[in-house]
Parts: structure tokens; sequence; C-alpha cells
């Protein structure tokens, strides 16, 4: 037994550390040996009751070590692979009885003894080939050395490794229940609720844990070291180990390090000459994957999908603090359908009234009859901002939000088709005018200046009189001038909140009118028009608004304006 152990150390120990311990669970200083993973990194030696990690180079098979000290002790190994499938083996490996060089008084060369053993035979336990989280226990296992040989065809990639002579006790990986299936129990547009019973390591075994959510429109994943890699991946390639923290110096190689058997050749346990390696460059598309902590609870509502998607929900059970994970079996579903929304058809020249729920959703479609050389779009917003988009065959031509009174003037194309998508906003319900046409000379909406702005002149007001001017266009419209009194404290916030601009003067009392005219002028420098609006009360508060009627009969309202007589003159 003596010399066995003598030969493994001569084996194992790195290059450039001849004094490293090998790790046994019946040392003291072994929690304080786990703690130090480093020493793991680069060491052949798997460490007993502690998970490492590692790194894989695409056809370059690694090897790892592990010694059972006495006979019918229990034995488990666990591989986890990460991002892509895994070859492994498990061997218990027949040890020469000479290794110990007592012939000569002295040790044999690091290098003719890890040959010597390599020729032996071996025994192979177990062998497993996928991307499942896989396995070897045995209740009773015979004294030696084990050999874990691991080989990735696929890409380079990651994993993690966890041996144990104590499997019972140990018990590193938190435990699932009867029935590990997640549940979908409600089913929404936008929302997915899950459901699934809870782990008994937290349950019945009281040890704290968390349930993590992955949620991705790819594929389950098998393992939460899967997902991390797959987050974590680099677009261009994968990212390759740090030397002395990811791998072992034997594959400084791949990074154009001088191997032991020559420069850009390295020689595997088998004796065959290995292929000089690079870095792999693998192109990795962008992948939305959301990984939610949730605490012990083992319900979740997963919100903001996407309606009529398919998406794919995995659930894993987390122990703290140590960090090691199990899979459920993960599930998906597809989201409902949102329902169709029904297009209302614009008619050239002719004004149509839109209603629009709180945050609600529209389509107009506008297909005019014959060709034309410009489109133009009249959107009356009546209550508050709306936003609109339009597009032509698919293709869109603007977005933008729109408060009062907007005209769009878009260029026209043979055939074309414009679809306008209206959209709410959050503070409440929105009505809307809308007028489309290709004959921009014969409207049913009268034209407007860009600014619909009425202006008051302060020092003309008088006790009973105020006057206020307004622009014109170019085209002869009908103006109407209403004016009301309000409170003194009346302000803006509250004009807007209370008054619909859409609302024509048929909608006003007689009394508030005060007269109609006609105006406009070519040049439009000069299209400004004034009135004096009489018979008004001293220290009074008034609400002008003036009105342009179109051809059509359809109004547009200007932007209100509160003035203030005099008090004494």
């Amino acid at each position: 037994m003596v010399l066995i152990h003598w030969g493994v150390l001569w084996l194992l120990l790195p290059l450039a550390s001849w004094a490293q311990k090998l790790p046994t669970r019946d040392e003291e200083l072994f929690q304080m040996q786990i703690q130090d993973k480093a020493q793991f990194h680069d060491s052949s030696m798997l460490p007993d009751g502690a998970e490492i990690s590692s790194y894989l180079f695409r056809d370059t098979s690694k090897r790892y070590f592990f010694v059972v000290e006495e006979d019918n002790t229990p034995l488990s190994v666990t591989v986890t692979p990460c991002d892509a499938p895994l070859e492994w083996k498990l061997s218990l490996q027949e040890l020469p009885e000479e290794v110990s060089g007592e012939s000569s008084g002295d040790p044999e060369p690091l290098e003719q003894q890890k040959q010597q053993i390599i020729h032996e035979d071996s025994t192979e336990l177990f062998s497993y080939k996928g991307n499942d989280v896989e396995s070897f226990l045995s209740s009773s296992s015979p004294s030696g050395l084990y050999q874990l040989e691991l080989l990735s065809t696929e890409k380079d990639t990651h994993f993690k490794v966890y041996a144990t002579t104590t499997p019972e006790s140990d018990q590193p990986y938190p435990e699932l229940p009867y029935d590990p299936r997640v549940d979908v129990t409600s089913l929404g547009h936008t929302t997915v609720t899950l459901v699934w019973k809870p782990s008994p390591t937290a349950s019945l075994l009281k040890q704290p844990i968390q349930y993590c959510v992955v949620i991705n429109r790819e594929h389950n994943f098998k393992s939460l070291c899967a997902v991390e890699a797959k987050m974590t991946a680099d677009d261009a390639f994968m990212m390759a180990p740090k030397p002395g923290l990811d791998f072992s110096p034997f594959d400084f190689a791949h990074f154009g390090f001088p191997s032991e058997n020559g420069p850009g050749r390295e020689r595997g346990f088998s004796g065959k000459p290995v292929p000089k390696m690079g870095r792999h460059v693998y192109s990795k598309a962008k992948v939305d994957i959301q990984k939610i902590c949730i605490g012990n609870k083992n319900i979740y509502t997963v919100s903001d999908l996407k309606p009529d998607t398919q998406y794919y929900f995995d659930v894993f059970v987390v122990k703290v603090p140590s960090n090691t994970s199990t899979a459920y079996i993960g599930t998906f579903a597809r989201t409902k359908e949102e329902a169709r929304q029904k297009t209302v058809d614009l008619k050239d020249g002719k004004v149509t009234d839109v209603f629009l729920k709180r945050k609600g959703t529209k389509f107009l479609r506008f297909a005019p009859v014959s060709s034309h050389q410009k489109v133009a779009f009249f959107v009356h917003s009546c209550l508050d901002m709306i936003q609109i988009q339009v597009r032509r065959d698919g293709k869109l031509l603007l977005s933008q939000n729109v408060e009062g009174v907007h005209q769009f003037q878009l260029r026209g194309k043979p055939k074309a088709k414009y679809l306008l998508k209206l959209k709410g906003n959050k503070k409440g319900a929105s009505m809307l005018k809308i007028l489309a046409t290709t004959r921009l000379h014969k409207q049913s909406f009268p034209s407007l200046p860009e600014d619909t702005r009425i202006k008051a002149f302060d020092k003309l007001r008088t006790c009973s009189s105020a006057t206020v001017a307004w622009l014109g266009t170019q085209d002869r419209n009908k103006f109407c001038i209403y004016r009301k009194e309000v409170d003194a404290n009346y302000n803006e916030n509250q004009k807007k909140r209370e008054q619909n601009q859409c609302l024509g003067p048929e909608t006003r009392k007689k009394s508030e009118k005060v007269l109609c005219k006609y105006f406009h002028s070519q040049n439009l420098q000069k299209a400004v028009t004034t009135e004096t609006i009489k018979g008004l009360q001293p220290g009074r508060s008034y609400l002008i608004d003036v009105y342009v009627i179109g051809h059509g009969g359809h109004s547009v309202k200007y932007l209100s304006k509160v003035v203030k007589t005099r008090k004494f003159c």
C-alpha cells in the first residue's frame, strides 16, 4: 500500500510544486485545502468531497485521478457538462509494484514514472456520452487509483466534476421531489405562471436553498452551468482559460508554449502525438436568456412576454452557500395570440372619428383608388397626446407623437397602400379626427397655420373689452369667435383637462358667440387678423376660443386663451 501511495505522489505532483500534498478525507486540513481551489486547477488530482470547474479544448482529452485508500469504500463521481456534450469514462488503474525506485535508492524521474503507469492495463468501470448530468455510484469500491478521462468533440467547453468517498453524508446536490416536473398553471398573452413541488432539501432537511427560473426561446437546459455558459459566452468566440487557473501546465502547448516532447507537439497518455491546437473561433448569435432567482417560493409568474411566442422554462434548486444546483424537468408553452385588431378603412377626403382606449391601439388603412403624387394626413388629437405611425407598403415612413392638430404630407407612389397605427397614452382615453386625401386642393379639413395660438394684447385691454389676434392661411376660411366667463384661478391645466378640442361651435351656447368672419391672405407674413371683443365686465376672466371651419363643415379649434379685463379704468 505504501508503494502505491509513493507512486501516485510522484506521478501526480505538478512540475513546479514538488511538495504539494494529496487531498484525502482523512486529513485534518481537508477543509482548508478545498477552499484553495487553485491548487486543484494545476493538478490532475480530484479532491475528495469538493466540486471543481475546468476547461476542455475540442478533440483533446483531459485526465484526472482519484485515490481510494481502502477496499469496500463507497465512491461517487458526478460530471456536469456546461455548454457542449462530453464523452467521459472512469477506469480503475492497475499500478506496478516497482514504482518506488527501491532498487537504485533514488526516485525515478517524474516523466519516466508517468509513462510506466500509463502503459499499464486499466479496467473501465463506467462510460457516458451526452450533455446530461451523469454519475457513477458504487457502494463498495476497491482501493486503488481511479482515472477519469473526458473529451469534447464538438467545441471548447467548460465542465464540473464532483468526486467523493462519502456520498451519503455529503449530499452535495439539492434533492428533487418525487415529481420533478415544472407545470404551467396559467397562460396569458404576455404572462405565464409556473409551479413546482418543493425540494426535500428545504422541506425535510431544512437546509437553505433558493430557486432560479430561466426563460429563453431556444430550448430547455439540463444544468445551471449550461445556462451560465450561454449567458456569458462572447459573441465572437468562447473565452479561452487563463494559464494557471483553468487548466494544467500540460495544456500550455495549445497557446504556443513548448511541451515536454518538443516544440509545437504534445503527447497524450496513450503516447500518440496530439496535434497542436489553437484558439477555436465560433460564430455565436446573441441569445435572449433571462435568469431570475426568487428565493424559496415554488410558484412564479413570468411577465413581459411576447404574444403568440413559444418560450422554454427551467427551474433549478440551488444549495446555499455551496452554489451546487439540480435541474427540475423543464417545460415549454406558447403565449396566447393577441386579438386581431380590426382595421378601419379611410376614404379619400372624408373625416373619420376614432376612439382610443387608455394605452389602446387601432389600425387604419388608406388605399387611394388612383395614382397620386402626394398624400396628406390630417390628425386632430382631441384630448391628450397620441402616437402615430404611418407605413407605405410595409415600410415605415413616420413615427411621431401628436398633440392638437398636425398635417403630414408624404410623397405618393402608384398603387401604394398606407397603414396607420394609433396608440393611446397612459393617462386616459383619446379621441381623434383623421382625414386622408390625395386631392390636396380640395379638402374637408380646413387649412391651418403652423402656429394655432391666440395672442392677447395686454396694452389694449379695457374694463369692458379685450383685443386678440391669430394667424390665417392663403385659403379663405371662416373663423368664429366665442367667449366664456371663467373663475379668476382658471388655468391652462383646467382648460386642457375639461375641454374636448374636437367639439365644434355647434356645441357652444349662442350667448357665448361673438362673431364669425372670413379671412385669408396670399402673403403669409401678413396673414394675421385681429378682433376686439366688447361687452365684457370689469375685472373678470374670459376664455376665448377661435374656430376655423372648412369647406366641408369640419372645424378645428385654435388653442384657447384666457384674458382678464381691467378692474379700474
